[in-house]
């Protein structure tokens, strides 16, 4: 059994396990915030593990378990699904968990600390997206969820992989050659997926805030160009809203979170099949306007 901490700021997790893709796969995509060496001294909040399933599953159709705090939110996956059920376990475990942020299921990059929310479900592109924006000028803040400080329009940094899945992962491989990627794990309930390691310069600004001035919603059709539609507030709001992952749970302060967000920043949808102009729109229309 291996046991190395992750230091991902604002949480630090421990994770144990015994399948050693695991430990492999974190080790070269996190970095120096990986440490197989355990300091006692450093305050964990999360304590995960993600190992082989016990009894004759070991030896026929291997299969891995993961677990926070001894609670099995999941069912086990195939082992060489491991890794990819570790950082989908730690989604979980921050989404299940963290009430001192409004949490919303978010990609967010910055420019000149100017942060864009990415709110999207499975399929739109986003992680594509996240991909090639943090690969050119653009600080990845998180692939996942955005954290958003209650009561303001501030995002803090949780930098983890980039998800990848299908066909996006050749694209990234033929486009980041020099990027760091994590083994495939071959069909998952989302296809196959893979995870991209974050630029470095991602991690060494782990602890600085942005402030969030757009909100884009975004839809990747391979047949179509570049279309913008500008969202009324309302609109903005429900969808954010329905991405959110603690809505409820936090009630009032998150409905007063996300209803000044949406009062202070600029919304649009977005249909696209050109990654470079999204990055043009972007930049010359919410970044360097506001």
């Amino acid at each position: 059994m291996q046991t190395f901490q992750l230091n991902l700021p604002p949480f630090t997790f421990q994770v144990e396990t015994n399948i050693p893709l695991v430990a492999r796969n974190a080790k070269i995509l996190y970095g120096d915030a990986f440490s197989d060496e355990i300091d006692p001294l450093v305050y964990v909040d999360y304590y995960l593990s993600a190992t082989y399933s016990g009894g004759i599953r070991r030896f026929y159709k291997p299969q891995a378990r993961f677990l926070c705090d001894e609670r099995e939110p999941f069912k086990p996956l195939k082992a060489n699904q491991a890794y990819a059920m570790l950082e989908w376990g730690m989604n979980w475990t921050v989404a299940a968990h963290e009430l001192q942020y409004a949490i919303v299921h978010s990609a967010v990059l910055a420019k000149d600390d100017k942060a864009i929310l990415f709110p999207a479900p499975p399929g739109s592109g986003k992680s594509t997206l996240t991909a090639h924006l943090s690969q050119n000028g653009w600080r990845l803040l998180s692939d996942e969820m955005a954290l958003i400080i209650p009561d303001t329009n501030q995002v803090i940094p949780f930098v983890r992989p980039i998800c990848l899945k299908n066909s996006s992962i050749a694209l990234a491989k033929q486009w980041f050659p020099e990027s760091v990627f994590s083994t495939v794990a071959g069909d998952t309930h989302k296809g196959d997926v893979i995870h991209m390691a974050p630029p470095k310069a991602a991690f060494e600004q782990n602890r600085t805030a942005a402030t969030i001035v757009g909100i884009v919603y975004p839809n990747y059709k391979v047949d179509r160009k570049l279309d913008i539609y500008q969202l009324n507030m309302t609109e903005s709001f429900m969808q954010l809203v329905d991405n959110s992952f603690n809505f409820t749970a936090i009630g009032k302060s998150s409905f007063d979170t996300i209803t000044s967000l949406i009062e202070k920043t600029k919304h649009f949808e977005i249909f696209y099949n050109d990654l470079n102009e999204v990055d043009l729109f972007l930049t010359e229309d919410i970044i360097n306007v506001t």
